[in-house]
C-alpha cells in the first residue's frame, strides 16, 4: 500500500589493559565464508574488536591484527575540510563485493549478478567524546548528492562538480571521494574510514553463534529469499545477510531496509557485549584475523584507535547506542541521467549533523517513552485536523497533540461547520480513503476511541474530526519504517525483549 511522504585530535594512548584470567576458549565454530549485511558488516568488525581490546587484549595483539587490515588512503589532497568537533567520526562502509563467496552460497542466499563496486550502504558512527555513546546515521545509498570536483579513477578522466547517487562516489574516487562527498554534504569531519565488503559479514554472525532479531509482522522478500514469520529468530550468517538485504518486504523500500539494518546491528552490538566469546583473547586472535581479511581502513586506524574504541565499548550496552537515518525531504526526487532520487530535508538534516558535531545525544527523552507498535510510521502519515466541536481551539489543541507525536499534520485545523442547532460531534472520527488503510490504523491507535470511517475518493490525507471525547494522544511508533526528524532510538528499544 502506498503512503504519503512523509578529527580531533587523536585521544592519547591509553595503558596496557591486564592481562584477562577468565577460562579458556571454546573451539572455533565451523564458519561458512558468507556476505555481510550492508554497513552492519563494518561496524560489527570495528565495534568487534574494539570490544576485545577492553577486555585485555594489549597491544601486541592488537598490533598483529593492524598488519592484516588492507590500508587506503582515504584523506589524500583533502583541503577546506569541514572543522574538527568534539568526539570521534567513523565513516563505514560497504561495498558489494563477493569474489569470496562461493557459487553454492551465491545461489543460495541468492546474490548473483555482478558487482557494481559501488557502496551498498553508507554510515557515519560518532562516539562521544566521553565515550559513553555511539550514534550511528544511516546515509541512505539513493541520496541525491553533489559529487565535488575529481579525476574519475577508472577512465583518469576530469569531471566538473554534477549531481549523482551518493553510493556512486566510491564508483567514480573510491573511498577518497566517498569521504569529500560526505563531509561536502554533511559538514562533519570524519577522523577514520573503515570499509568491508560482502564475505565478513556471515563470518562474523556465525562466529557469534547467530543473532537474535524479533519480528512483530511476517518478512519476505523473493529477491533475497528472506521469510520470517512473526516471533523471535536466532539467525545465523545467511540468514542475517538476507534480512539486512531485504528491500522488498513493504512499500518502505530501501528506508525500511536501512531501519531493519539499523535493529540488526542494535542486536549485534547485544550479543557482543553481553557475550563471553568475543571477551577471550585466544579465540578473537583465532577469529579477528580472518573478519579482518576483508576490512579496508586509512592509515591513521592502528593499534590507538583500536584500543580507544575498546575503552568506549567496556560497558556499552544497546541503551549507549542510539540509531537514526538522515531525514528525507522529497522521495522520488528525479533527476535527468540519474533518476529516482531521496532528497535530504535540508532544514532536519542540518540541524541533525549540528548535534554530531556538538556531541549530543540524538535520541530524547520523548523517543524513550513508551509507544504502541503500529504498521506505518507517524512521520509518514499526513493528516488535516478539524474541530466538530463548539470548544475553541479544540482542532489546534488535537493539531498540536498530533504533530508532536510525530504525525504531519497540515497545522491549519479546521471546523467542521455545524448546521445551527446540530450538537457537536460526540465522538472524534477518522476518516480515510481506504488505500490507505495501514495509515488510518495507525493513526486510530493514537486516538483511543474513535471510530474510522472509509471515504473513498479522499486521497492520501486523512482527516480527524475531533469530538468532545478527545483527551489525549498516544505515543505510537513503527518497527520498521522511516522515522522522520532524528527519530533517534537507542538500542534497548529495538532489540528483542
Amino acid at each position: 500500500m502506498p503512503t504519503p511522504p512523509r578529527h580531533p585530535a587523536a585521544p592519547p594512548r591509553p595503558p596496557r589493559p591486564p592481562q584477562p584470567q577468565g577460562p579458556p576458549a571454546a573451539q572455533r565454530p565451523a564458519g561458512r565464508v558468507r556476505q555481510r549485511p550492508r554497513w552492519a558488516s563494518r561496524a560489527v568488525t570495528a565495534l568487534s574488536v574494539g570490544v576485545l581490546a577492553a577486555a585485555g587484549i594489549g597491544h601486541s595483539v592488537v598490533n598483529g591484527l593492524e598488519t592484516g587490515i588492507g590500508r587506503v588512503d582515504a584523506f589524500k589532497d583533502m583541503k577546506n575540510r569541514p572543522a574538527s568537533g568534539n568526539g570521534m567520526n567513523v565513516l563505514l562502509v560497504g561495498t558489494d563485493g563477493r569474489e569470496k563467496i562461493s557459487r553454492e552460497e551465491r545461489d543460495k542466499y541468492r546474490l548473483g549478478g555482478a558487482p557494481c563496486h559501488c557502496t551498498d550502504t553508507i554510515m557515519i558512527v560518532h562516539i562521544s567524546e566521553d565515550r559513553d555513546r555511539a550514534s550511528v546515521v544511516s546515509l541512505p545509498r539513493d541520496s541525491y548528492a553533489e559529487m565535488p570536483e575529481h579525476v574519475d579513477r577508472n577512465s583518469r578522466k576530469h569531471h566538473r562538480a554534477h549531481p549523482v547517487k551518493l553510493n556512486a562516489a566510491y564508483a567514480e574516487g573510491g573511498p577518497n571521494l566517498t569521504v569529500r562527498t560526505v563531509e561536502n554534504m554533511t559538514k562533519v569531519k570524519i577522523d577514520h574510514y573503515l570499509e568491508v565488503d560482502f564475505t565478513s559479514f556471515m563470518k562474523t554472525v556465525d562466529v557469534l553463534g547467530g543473532v537474535e532479531i524479533c519480528t512483530s509482522r511476517a518478512l519476505k522478500d523473493h529477491n533475497t529469499g528472506l521469510d520470517l514469520a512473526v516471533g523471535t529468530h536466532e539467525l545465523n550468517g545467511g540468514q542475517a545477510l538476507q534480512y539486512v538485504r531485504s528491500r522488498y518486504v513493504d512499500a518502505a523500500a530501501d528506508l525500511g531496509r536501512v531501519q531493519r539494518q539499523q535493529r540488526f546491528l542494535a542486536a549485534l552490538i547485544a550479543k557482543t557485549t553481553s557475550s563471553g566469546v568475543l571477551l577471550n583473547p585466544v579465540k578473537f586472535r583465532d577469529v579477528a584475523g580472518t573478519l579482518l581479511e576483508s576490512v579496508r581502513a586509512d592509515e591513521g586506524f592502528g593499534t590507538t584507535e583500536m584500543l580507544t574504541l575498546g575503552r568506549a565499548m567496556r560497558n556499552f550496552s544497546p541503551s549507549s547506542s542510539e540509531f537514526t537515518t538522515v531525514p528525507i525531504g522529497k522521495m522520488g526526487y528525479r533527476v535527468p541521467g540519474i533518476g529516482s532520487t531521496l532528497k535530504w530535508d535540508e532544514a532536519k538534516s542540518r540541524k541533525l549533523f549540528q548535534a554530531l558535531r556538538d556531541d549530543k545525544p540524538l535520541a530524547g527523552q520523548r523517543a524513550r517513552r513508551k509507544a504502541v507498535s503500529v504498521p506505518v510510521s507517524p512521520q509518514q502519515i499526513r493528516v488535516q485536523v478539524d474541530n466538530g466541536t463548539a470548544t475553541p481551539d479544540l482542532g489546534k489543541r488535537v493539531d498540536g497533540a498530533l504533530r508532536a507525536a510525530g504525525f504531519r499534520t497540515t497545522g491549519t485545523p479546521g471546523p467542521v461547520g455545524l448546521a445551527p442547532g446540530a450538537p457537536p460531534a460526540a465522538r472524534t472520527v477518522v476518516a480515510f480513503d481506504p488505500r490507505w488503510d495501514r495509515s488510518a490504523k495507525s493513526l486510530a491507535t493514537a486516538l483511543p476511541g474513535c471510530a474510522m470511517r472509509p471515504v473513498s475518493g479522499l486521497g492520501p490525507v486523512l482527516k480527524v474530526v475531533a469530538g468532545t471525547d478527545f483527551r489525549s494522544v498516544r505515543a505510537v511508533r513503527a518497527e520498521d519504517a522511516f522515522q522522520g526528524e532524528f527519530g533517534a532510538v537507542t538500542g534497548d528499544q529495538v532489540v528483542c525483549p
